[in-house]
């Protein structure tokens, strides 16, 4: 578990104590915010060593995550299992995946709808194997479930999922069966307003 400490949320991920701005997305909630861009080469080392040592019980022969903010999880989990491919979904309609199988696909930090890409020239990386669908956090469980939509249509056999942290609750409905895959090295609530300027805990 972990405390508000001034205008962040303290929490360990795996073997790591990190503190978490609190970012308001509404005028009575607020989310804990990390991003893997911005936390330095170290934490994403170690947090990927903790969530490969999670995983390898799973077996996975490759390893597949969501642009943007999954890709450093993916390369540090991928190296710390010794595999040498990843796959990642993309988000950016480009030339080269103007044929690519897609899911729609909506975020708690993004208020726009989007779609996951996979390029058909890669389903082989995922085709008949094992893989461990990663990413940074799992909240709603949206992303999470259109990832596992999208590699499966892909014919992927997803053996585990794995995240830094998990947010709330809510994320368990949407994965529906599939939330007994997940593996995290922490966990998050969300915030609701206790109305004198602060916030305090929603794990619901």
């Amino acid at each position: 578990m972990g405390a508000i400490v001034d205008d962040a949320y303290r929490v360990e991920i795996g073997s790591q104590v990190v503190d978490l701005p609190l970012v308001p997305i509404a005028d009575d909630t607020a989310i804990s915010l990390l991003m893997t861009i911005d936390m330095g080469v170290g934490f994403g080392e170690t947090a990927g060593a903790d969530l490969a040592g999670l995983l390898e019980e799973a077996r996975p022969d490759v390893v597949a995550s969501a642009a943007t903010l999954g890709i450093p999880v993916a390369i540090e989990v991928s190296r710390h299992l010794g595999l040498d491919d990843y796959l990642i979904l993309q988000k950016t309609p480009k030339v080269h995946l103007a044929d690519a199988l897609s899911e729609p696909l909506s975020s708690i930090t993004t208020d726009t709808p989007q779609r996951l890409l996979l390029d058909r020239r890669r389903v082989a990386a995922v085709a008949g194997r094992r893989v461990a669908l990663v990413d940074d956090v799992i909240a709603t469980g949206g992303s999470i479930a259109a990832s596992l939509r999208l590699l499966r249509a892909a014919g992927a056999e997803v053996v585990a999922i794995g995240s830094f942290l998990v947010e709330g609750s809510a994320w368990k409905q949407a994965l529906g069966d599939d939330a007994g895959l997940v593996r995290s090295l922490g966990a998050i609530p969300m915030f609701g307003s206790d109305g004198a300027g602060g916030w305090h805990e929603v794990w619901d």
